[in-house]
């Protein structure tokens, strides 16, 4: 089987709270974006095989495409096996849930080979188990995720929305992100209703000027290079521009697609990971 597995953006990451546990409660606006990796699965009689065009990720137990395998495997007992060959498209540690959504795929492609009768509350909750944004990812869409993310409340397609994506050369560790958080330093947090209700009415401009993550508050204090990236994406025509989960990855959206493309064709020449795409 030959499964898409696309990369999603925030619109809005708010952190509410804190559990005892240490997991950090959350308010967000989540979008399916046409950047994906390509993933073949294969039976196989026994095990689980796992390649890549890639030489970033690991290809054993370490990999959550790997873990999203094994624990449907465990789950229902499935004595057979699987064959996994990813194709990444998608930048790594880069907030685009890269892992995520191919662990996501991994799921829905067994489901799919052995068990066809498990719906998508079931399957959630095996992916839960991987990580926070792998529920929203078995759904994908726009949504409104709460909890620790696993709270998926779908809501109308903002779809065909024009963005450029730029991922600098570094990579970011959502733990240490999430460490370096104080919630009582927290100024300006996204007004999440009010943006539903702008992508209910289709209103990119809004929507674009209203966009925040309050992660922003660490990452770019500690990477000034991207504040310097809104800074160019925003001059280039952008209504609006926001780092996507922990970042570094900043996106911008436009009305115009040769705004647009004058933007990429510039990000261009300064970063190897610039994309031009659109929601979905």
């Amino acid at each position: 089987m030959l499964m898409k597995a696309y990369a999603k953006i925030n619109i809005a990451l708010d952190v509410v709270g804190k559990r005892e546990d240490g997991y950090h409660m959350l308010n967000m606006i989540m979008q399916t974006i046409d950047l994906y990796d390509e993933l073949n699965i294969d039976y196989i009689d026994q095990g689980i095989i796992l390649k890549s065009n890639s030489t970033s990720i690991p290809l054993d137990e370490k990999n959550i495409a790997y873990k999203a395998a094994k624990i449907f495997l465990d789950t229902y007992n499935v004595k057979s096996g699987v064959a996994i060959n990813i194709i990444k498209n998608i930048p790594i540690e880069a907030g685009l849930a890269g892992g995520s959504t191919d662990a996501a795929a991994v799921l829905k492609c067994m489901r799919d080979i052995y068990k066809p009768e498990i719906d998508d509350k079931e399957l959630m909750k095996l992916g839960v188990r991987l990580g926070a944004d792998v529920p929203y990812c078995i759904i994908g869409g726009t949504a409104v995720c709460t909890g620790i993310g696993e709270i998926v409340n779908k809501i109308k397609h903002f779809k065909n929305n024009i963005l450029v994506i730029v991922k600098p050369s570094f990579g970011v560790s959502t733990k240490e992100v999430y460490k370096n958080l104080n919630l009582n330093y927290i100024n300006q947090r996204p007004n999440v209703e009010e943006l539903v209700k702008a992508i209910e009415k289709d209103d990119l401009s809004y929507v674009s000027k209203n966009m925040k993550n309050v992660l922003e508050n660490v990452t770019l204090k500690k990477h000034t290079i991207l504040k310097e990236i809104k800074d160019e994406i925003n001059s280039m025509g952008a209504l609006g521009t926001l780092m996507t989960g922990s970042g570094p990855t900043i996106f911008g959206f436009f009305e115009d697609m040769l705004k647009a493309q004058r933007c990429y064709d510039n990000m261009k020449y300064k970063y190897k990971e610039v994309f031009i795409t659109r929601t979905i």
